[in-house]
């Protein structure tokens, strides 16, 4: 059975290399697309993932044709022009040669995409469906999603890093929060205030951050359990539209008044057109790291952001140390006590 497969492989990359017009790189497609079927039916990842190589190099050299035809004149999209005593017998649409937009789409696509990349997702590609319990039908494509992704978030960084006045497409922000226990006499002892500043709710909204976020800009925004109403608030007040959260477990037990706090949360906003991260690439929604000092936030959360958005000009509000790759506000704030304890949880 292996020897078998590597011969239908191997005879589908000589006759892929061999072809030198649209129909013979459409009977390549046809029958990797006949392998794959098989393949499934056998339930033979190797062959899937053989069928799957031959369909990804196959629909790239269509993308390369296509392009020279159209670079040449040969392929017009819709209906051809007459010209006037022009010879227009070898200009044909894609329509005429059986090939649809949408594999016309995808077939460019991957001809614009840098060899080593394109290597580097047909075997990525390769290795998924090779690892997998079950079939993967779908990975080429998530694939190819994963590289158009990566590719829109490097166009914006540069379209953001060209604006004349500095704007960031990534802020994050651990907003002094102010907390008001039941009595400020007797419930004052482990308070955020007792460590550093806190501001009300309504002056940290009021502040320009609007001012200096990207049309196209993501929030991270750390809010404790009681303070989520207020963190949702600032948000808005922002110009950010509440998305997803991601929760901190601390590995220490903290105070609170209906459960004993364990976890803070860090919520994601974003404006404009800013990019999710591609599908098998997102992190867990909870992630753990014992914690330290008080109100300092774990290193994980620069991990995190920085693997979504790399290129995008990034700062951080209310910081405590620099970071390289990042702009900074309030690098000035004060130390804290490693010893201290945390906010308590608020009233209902």
């Amino acid at each position: 059975m292996v020897v078998k497969a590597l011969s239908r492989y191997d005879a589908a990359r000589r006759l892929l290399a061999e072809a030198r017009t649209i129909d013979e790189v459409k009977d390549v497609l046809d029958r990797a697309e006949r392998m794959r079927l098989y393949a499934r039916q056998a339930n033979d990842r190797q062959l899937i993932a053989d069928a799957a190589d031959i369909q990804l190099r196959a629909t790239e050299r269509l993308g390369e044709m296509i392009a020279a035809g159209k670079a040449a004149g040969q392929i017009v999209e819709g209906r051809p022009k007459k010209t006037v005593g022009g010879d227009d017998s070898f200009r044909v649409r894609l329509e005429d040669i059986g090939v649809d937009r949408n594999l016309s789409a995808k077939a460019q696509k991957l001809a614009s995409i840098s060899g080593r990349a394109f290597e580097a997702m047909v075997q990525a590609t390769r290795d998924k469906i090779l690892s997998k319990g079950a079939i993967v039908i779908n990975a080429a494509t998530m694939e190819e999603k994963k590289i158009r992704r990566a590719s829109r978030e490097a166009e914006l960084a540069g379209k953001i890093l060209a604006l004349p006045d500095k704007k960031y497409a990534v802020i994050l922000a651990d907003p002094e929060w102010r907390f008001g226990p039941y009595s400020r006499e007797t419930g004052m002892n482990r308070a955020a205030d007792n460590h550093y500043p806190t501001s009300a709710t309504e002056t940290i909204a009021a502040r320009p951050v609007a001012e200096i976020a990207a049309p196209d800009c993501v929030l991270f925004l750390w809010a404790t359990a009681p303070m989520l109403p207020h963190a949702l608030n600032v948000m808005n007040a922002w110009g950010f539209e509440y998305r997803s959260h991601i929760i901190w477990h601390k590995e220490r037990i903290g105070t609170g008044y209906w459960f004993r706090n364990e976890h803070e949360l860090l919520l994601v906003g974003t404006r404009g057109t800013i990019p999710a991260p591609a599908m098998g690439t997102q992190w867990g929604s909870l992630r753990a790291s014992r914690r330290t000092a008080h109100s300092e936030k774990p290193d994980w959360q620069y991990e995190l952001i920085e693997s979504y958005f790399p290129n995008l000009p990034k700062i951080e509000l209310n910081a405590r140390r620099r970071r390289e790759g990042w702009d900074a506000w309030g690098l000035d704030a004060p130390c804290h006590d490693p010893e201290t304890g945390e906010v308590m949880e608020a009233a209902e």
